[in-house]
């Protein structure tokens, strides 16, 4: 795979795959722990509130290879903002 860095897949994983997904051979666990869950509503996935919870068992936005630059453009900006 191109860039490689961007995708790493482990179907040993116990809880594999932990959201629903149509392929698991293409079910990118790279970001296993979201990086953008602390940013709450801000985050850009599709998640719900359950009770003040935040739930992101159908965000599937971390586990897809092509948000990559997505999410490290996130990340850079709340950095550069001195806000994470």
């Amino acid at each position: 795979m191109e860039n490689s860095y961007r995708f790493f897949n482990n179907k040993a994983c116990q809880y594999m795959p932990c959201h629903k997904t149509p392929d698991k051979d293409e079910f990118n666990c790279l970001f296993c722990y979201c990086p953008l869950f602390l940013m709450g509503e801000d985050c850009g996935g599709n998640f719900e509130m359950h009770h003040g919870v935040k739930d992101c068992s159908n965000c599937h936005l971390p586990h897809v290879p092509e948000y990559y630059d997505t999410i490290v453009k996130k990340l850079g900006k709340k950095i550069s903002e001195g806000i994470c």
